[in-house]
């Protein structure tokens, strides 16, 4: 199938109001990250073709169910790259089965990846980016320094790390891709190396940095103050070096840390229930969080399949879900709640009992810990701006972030 179809059908992309489809095309992976939340990861669970057909078939057979304006096709593993011919496959599918069926998604879709990169220069993955380039969303993940991303991102079987066979792509990446961002994930070993992994990637050319501490409960004692410390040494750098005219890092947002209203703020922060997740068996889940592949203490949540549609009593806890329905007293009244997150799946694998109605709190320390940095970050950019007469300036231009919420 050539380039994409032109074909005037509605409104095209409609941001932050699309639908999140994600196919688990295989488990299998080059890398054993030691932060990695999917610790089924396996070179045997791939998905047929037969099996993306049905699952594209039943989603658009129920056009009626799924009204968001747009969609993101999103393409997960393990690395979904290792199966470059079956996505290939099921996007010319999707392609051709939406301009044929008039759906409404038509035109107003994007296939989303986030690849470790490594074989990102293949001939076959440059083929289908090429192909799919209007369409397409690619974030590579680079931890930072090769010593922060060696630490955790290393082969599976003999430990090499493997920034080496990463970094050699960011150039194409960037050529292809220059508004892309990165994505980054600190645990408590790579706390050290947070200054020096964004300004590196900033040397890279990546201009966006989506940066978060795993949500699992891996924290040490006194984690939270070399956090806070690491982010005060990067905030300078970032404010006495510039950068912050023309790089963005998430780890800062002017919003974060104030008191959330339990009456107009207690929208659930993840979107599980509102995505659909579909894995090599055809089984339908909320998230691909809750594919067993994902989940260490708990069953596999799965609302449905291919064949017989998704049970709608299955998903009706997720779409209850809210802040306060969840959350710890401590987290109701919390002075400083704003942008503290949660992932559906986390808390469900690490409540005491198979409910998702209980967060899990392991970052509590770490999100306060930002916050004072936060603060500390924002006055002093602002004093700066305001002493050289440069705030309208930078309110004008400022960069902003590309980041979703789950």
């Amino acid at each position: 199938m050539g380039k994409d179809l032109i074909k005037n059908v509605g409104e095209s992309w409609q941001s932050g109001m699309a639908k999140s489809i994600t196919f688990i095309v295989t488990k299998d992976c080059q890398l054993a990250c030691k932060y990695c939340y999917l610790v089924g990861k396996n070179s045997k669970e791939r998905m047929p073709w037969e099996v993306g057909k049905q699952a594209i078939d039943y989603i658009l057979d129920h056009e009626n169910d799924m009204k968001e304006e747009s969609v993101v096709w999103d393409f997960i593993g393990g690395e979904p790259f290792l199966e470059i011919d079956l996505i290939d496959k099921i996007c010319d599918y999707l392609k051709t089965e939406m301009f044929r069926r008039n759906h409404h998604w038509f035109n107003s879709y994007r296939f989303s990846f986030s690849t470790n990169g490594i074989n990102y220069h293949t001939d076959k993955v440059q083929r289908f980016i090429e192909k799919n380039h209007n369409h397409l969303s690619i974030g590579i993940t680079i931890d930072g320094t090769e010593r922060k991303h060696d630490l955790n991102r290393v082969y599976k079987g003999d430990g090499r790390g493997s920034y080496a066979d990463v970094v050699r792509n960011i150039p194409l990446w960037l050529k292809q891709f220059p508004n892309a961002g990165t994505k980054v994930t600190i645990s408590s070993a790579d706390i050290p190396y947070i200054k020096e992994s964004v300004l590196h990637l900033y040397g890279l050319g990546i201009h966006e940095v989506n940066i978060n501490c795993v949500f699992e409960d891996v924290w040490k004692k006194n984690d939270d103050l070399l956090f806070e410390e690491q982010l005060m040494q990067l905030a300078d750098a970032i404010i006495d070096g510039g950068y912050y005219r023309d790089y963005a890092c998430s780890f800062f947002s002017e919003h974060l840390g104030k008191p959330l209203d339990c009456v107009t703020q207690n929208q659930n922060w993840c979107g599980a229930g509102r995505m659909l997740a579909v894995d090599a068996e055809g089984n339908f889940y909320p998230c691909t969080r809750f594919a067993q592949y994902s989940l260490r203490d708990k069953k596999a949540w799965i609302i449905g399949n291919i064949h017989d549609g998704i049970d709608k009593n299955r998903l009706r806890p997720f779409l209850t879900l809210d802040r306060c329905t969840q959350s710890p007293q401590k987290c109701i009244d919390c002075e400083v709640a704003e942008g503290c997150a949660w992932c559906q799946g986390e808390n469900y694998d690490a409540a005491d009992t198979p409910t998702i109605y209980q967060r899990s709190t392991a970052i509590c320390l770490m999100h306060k810990a930002r916050v004072r940095a936060n603060n500390y970050y924002w006055n002093k950019l602002f004093r700066k701006l305001e002493l050289e007469d440069a705030r309208e300036e930078y309110e004008e231009n400022r960069p902003k972030l590309n980041q979703q919420t789950c």
